[in-house]
């Protein structure tokens, strides 16, 4: 039997060889169109150095990305070019495919060129990532060759001007107002702190010299590593002692004393922008809200239900204090709540097939969030496999205070985060070899979290949430993001206060305090995002209804997720045509009539 790195290898063999089969022979606009692609999935890859290191391609894996205010505004203006040169194919002479493989290049980058004005760019970090997580991305490269050590050594020796160039975009934030809230921002001297250290064999970017590959010799082994320490205590190191001094001196004093987009510069148009890109309609701030507010009140509804069969005696809130206090729900060990992820998801895998016909041939694994960004962080999230199929997808996990983390939400989380959400859905994507690149590694928020959502509501048919509290652990996780739309909203859009995001999301959800005010911060910091979630799941669950009831008995829920995954990730209305017309052709029958997501709240009961 193969280990799981063997496996990782043979599967980067066949996923190669899948997409070079998939290439078809093209002619004439189709040609012209998919070298374009080609060109264009290159050129990101050369600008942003970090992301191809991250899917294997090692050719830049020596640099770091140029964010200079010059090389933002260049990039600018080739997206502007390309959106020129784009603008001459004629649709007409393009098949169904490349119809909307060139509908979804244009809609990507005419909403980055249109965002540009809002100059989003220049608040380069946050408490969840920024330069001072970059040691992290050597978690995502595979140390194997002299070269590879070399590459990350000159990273190390660049660094000082990566440094440079992250300050010069706060300090222009500063001068035009284009800062984060000072409340998220107080979160960050601490993670600066951790990368300032005497020893540079304790430094987090020193890591990948800890335990080097023994195809690197002895002797020049230790020759790569001395000059590793020196470029992390020459370098590094003192680079972040000048980002500390800016941080603390210049940039915290400047941050806004309140949370919310609002007031930066174009505040509520920013956020309307950010709105339209992350749920990929035409919701309005305003009417994302009251979608919020009827999602909370039917899912409280439920909740009531759960509670009624466990026979408590005591209000909702006294429920919630319950949930949130008593022993018998927590762990007490890191080592107990990580061995308790693995073993849900080693019995979710296995009953994937009742409900999806293809499943993505690349593995995953479970592993802690690095406990330097943990205390700051929400309690999971997922990291793609790598383009070249050699590295897995990774389901991390909160460790931090396990006695914080409930284990009635570890079934939600765990089909979110990896089987059959996010990790199902990506690496199938990264599958669809006979689709440009920018499909299969990309895609739009609201078809990813909205999928992963979804994957949340599928636990009863995988045998999951047998246990009341855990499925009032579910309910409490869609609860969570019905109640992002409220409080986004709120904050960016109407101005509530923190403590007023805090206490509605108290009120209506059995999240932990920590989980609560780390998730309020989250949202403060990355407006818009939180909003896809919802929006995403609903306009899915409308889809699968509206599928029901046209195929009656002919309904079959393996082939229904086969077809909706079978796009990669793409926007809510493509989405809904797409499957529209797949209905279509299964039935003759050519209207299908469906409310769109405004409206999608007072339908989902029997979800």
């Amino acid at each position: 039997m193969f280990d799981l790195r063997s496996r990782i290898v043979c599967i980067s063999f066949c996923l190669a060889f899948a997409a070079a089969n998939a290439q078809t022979e093209r002619s004439g606009e189709s040609k012209r169109l998919w070298d374009l692609f080609d060109r264009e999935w290159q050129h990101q890859l050369r600008e942003f150095p970090e992301m191809a290191s991250s899917m294997g391609d090692k050719r830049y894996n020596d640099r770091w990305s140029d964010i200079s205010l010059e090389a933002v505004e260049r990039r600018h203006r080739h997206d502007r070019k390309v959106l020129e040169e784009l603008s001459s194919f004629d649709p007409a002479k393009l098949d169904a495919q490349d119809q909307l493989n060139l509908k979804l290049f244009v809609k990507q980058l005419q909403h980055s060129v249109d965002g540009h004005r809002f100059r989003r760019y220049l608040v380069p970090l946050n408490q969840r990532g920024g330069i001072q997580t970059s040691d992290q991305l050597a978690q995502r490269l595979w140390f194997t060759s002299e070269k590879d050590y070399l590459d990350w050594i000159a990273r190390l020796e660049a660094f000082p001007v990566r440094m440079d160039q992250t300050i010069a975009l706060m300090r222009e934030g500063i001068r035009v107002g284009m800062v984060h809230p000072k409340i998220v921002m107080q979160r960050l001297p601490d993670q600066v702190a951790a990368q300032i250290v005497e020893d540079p064999q304790k430094s987090l970017f020193y890591e990948p010299f800890l335990r080097m590959s023994d195809e690197v010799p002895d002797s020049r082994a230790q020759e790569l590593a001395a000059r590793a320490r020196k470029a992390v205590s020459e370098k590094v190191v003192p680079a972040f002692r000048k980002l500390d001094r800016f941080f603390r001196d210049e940039y915290l004093p400047a941050c806004f004393e309140q949370p919310g987009v609002w007031q930066a510069p174009q505040g509520k148009p920013l956020y309307a922008y950010l709105a339209k890109g992350f749920t990929t309609t035409d919701l309005t701030p305003e009417q994302i809200h009251e979608i919020g507010k009827r999602e909370v009140e039917r899912i409280r509804a439920e909740m009531d239900k759960v509670i009624a069969k466990v026979e408590f005696k005591g209000s909702f809130q006294e429920f919630l204090h319950f949930l949130r206090t008593d022993p018998q729900f927590y762990f007490q060990d890191p080592k107990e709540l990580i061995a308790a992820y693995r073993e849900i998801s080693k019995r979710i895998d296995p009953e994937l097939v009742r409900l999806f016909g293809k499943l993505p041939r690349i593995p995953y694994g479970v592993r802690p969030i690095p406990a330097n960004i943990a205390p700051d962080t929400t309690t999971a999230y997922y990291q793609r496999p790598s383009a070249d199929g050699r590295r897995a997808g990774t389901y991390f996990v909160n460790l931090y205070q396990p006695e914080t983390r409930p284990k009635y939400e570890m079934e939600a989380l765990s089909l979110h985060e990896a089987m059959p959400g996010h990790h199902l859905q990506i690496a199938l994507a990264m599958e669809l070899g006979e689709l440009p690149n920018f499909r299969r590694f990309g895609g739009f928020t609201a078809f990813v979290e909205g999928w992963a959502l979804y994957g949340e509501s599928l636990g009863e048919d995988l045998g999951l949430y047998k246990d009341p509290y855990s499925k009032f652990g579910q309910l409490t996780y869609e609860m969570w993001r019905a109640v992002r739309l409220v409080v986004d909203t709120g904050m960016h859009y109407m101005a509530w206060t923190r403590q007023q995001a805090i206490d509605f999301f108290r009120a209506n959800a059995a999240k932990s305090e920590q989980d609560i005010v780390n998730e309020i911060d989250r949202y403060i910091a990355w407006p818009g995002q939180a909003l896809a979630y919802k929006i995403g799941e609903l306009k899915i669950q409308e889809l699968r209804r509206l599928a029901e009831s046209t195929l009656g008995d002919r309904f079959d829920v393996r082939e229904f997720h086969d077809q909706l995954l079978s796009y990669g990730a793409i926007p809510l209305d493509i989405l809904e045509s797409a499957i529209k017309e797949w209905l279509s052709s299964k039935t003759g029958r050519q209207s299908l009539g469906m409310a769109g997501p405004e409206s999608a709240s007072a339908k989902t009961e029997k979800n």
